[in-house]
């Protein structure tokens, strides 16, 4: 099988983003929320049709594990109350996709994080979307506050409720930030990209997985800046007395094959160890043209993936192992291993 780990619905119906502006109109005129619209499960099935499943399909992608949109998350925006009806009406759309595409899709929560709240009032949701939705995993904002950083390093306590909660209901988090209000940084283009790269250098300054052995974590769009710079890293953790990163961080830390060109995902496969990478697409996301150099989108990486002088075994754990392993709850809705190969 060929597992994306990473999609969002990036193309929900127009009821669904137009609601979330009433919402924002109504609380900043200090009115109460319109009630949430009607969709339709015709909607929702239009919605994907031509774009995720349509792609799927050309591509050879059997499932995608599938999360609300990251740049729409907004923790940044309103107050706890705001978060959290938008992040339960985002969830539940997700699970309805996932519903009336069985076996197509696998649903992966936003939390109702908001700058200065406790993550511990984030775990209701989280626990309501694995336990009763079916979810495989979640999607962790390291900065609610919208690009300006308030929020402590993932290895500080603070985050610990989360993390005891991910390894008793035995799912990992993709660390991906939200829509960025400060100036200094474009989104997509250096927002996302700098947030993978802290995320990463704030993992191998710490001793987090020392009290967290199960906790699982998948560094979004090849690690950012980390595959480039892999000796700079491997220096600094030498400098700072911390253990290799054999040792240290790549037992609980991994990476998606976001990177949208050939040299970029060449170097992602032979810098990071094959059993850290999980294949990944983000298709119908952030970049979504087609590469005048080979006429092909940029977001198929399935053929950056296949160009790569792989053995039989490795290309197999790219495209389905790690993602089975990261994600242990995908095998309450794929067939087992066996069943693929007897195909």
């Amino acid at each position: 099988m060929i597992i994306d780990c990473h999609g969002h619905y990036t193309t929900a119906p127009a009821a669904h983003p137009a609601w979330r502006e009433a919402q924002l109109e109504a609380v900043a005129a200090g009115r109460r929320a319109p009630a949430y619209p009607r969709i339709s499960d015709d909607e929702i099935r239009a919605s994907v049709a031509g774009s995720q499943l349509r792609l799927m399909a050309e591509r050879g992608i059997d499932l995608t594990i599938f999360s609300p949109r990251a740049s729409a998350m907004g923790h940044h925006v309103g107050d706890e109350a705001v978060s959290g009806a938008w992040t339960r009406a985002c969830n539940d759309l997700v699970a309805r996709v996932v519903r009336l595409h069985p076996g197509r899709f696998a649903g992966v929560c936003q939390l109702p994080q908001s700058p200065g709240v406790p993550i511990g009032r984030s775990l209701a949701e989280l626990r309501r979307c694995v336990t009763e939705l079916g979810f495989v995993g979640l999607n962790l904002n390291p900065d609610p506050s919208g690009g300006h950083w308030t929020a402590p390093p993932l290895t500080d306590p603070g985050w610990f409720p989360l993390y005891e909660a991910m390894v008793e209901l035995d799912v990992p988090a993709m660390v991906h930030v939200s829509a960025v209000t400060n100036p200094n940084f474009h989104a997509t283009g250096s927002h996302y990209l700098n947030a993978d790269t802290t995320a990463f250098m704030q993992l191998l300054q710490s001793d987090l997985f020392r009290r967290f052995p199960g906790l699982r974590l998948i560094i979004p769009h090849g690690g950012g800046a980390v595959p480039y710079h892999w000796g700079r890293f491997r220096g600094l953790a030498d400098m700072l007395g911390r253990p290799p990163l054999e040792e240290s961080v790549l037992g609980n830390v991994f990476f998606d094959t976001c990177v949208y060109h050939q040299p970029g995902i060449n170097l992602l496969l032979e810098v990071v160890p094959v059993g850290n990478v999980l294949f990944g697409s983000e298709m119908v996301g952030a970049v979504r043209g087609v590469d005048p150099r080979t006429g092909h989108h940029y977001d198929d990486t399935r053929r950056y993936v296949d160009a790569v002088p792989l053995t039989p075994g490795d290309r197999a754990q790219v495209y389905e192992a790690n993602a089975r392993r990261v994600y242990p709850r995908l095998d309450a809705v794929l067939p087992s291993p066996e069943e693929v190969t007897s195909r």
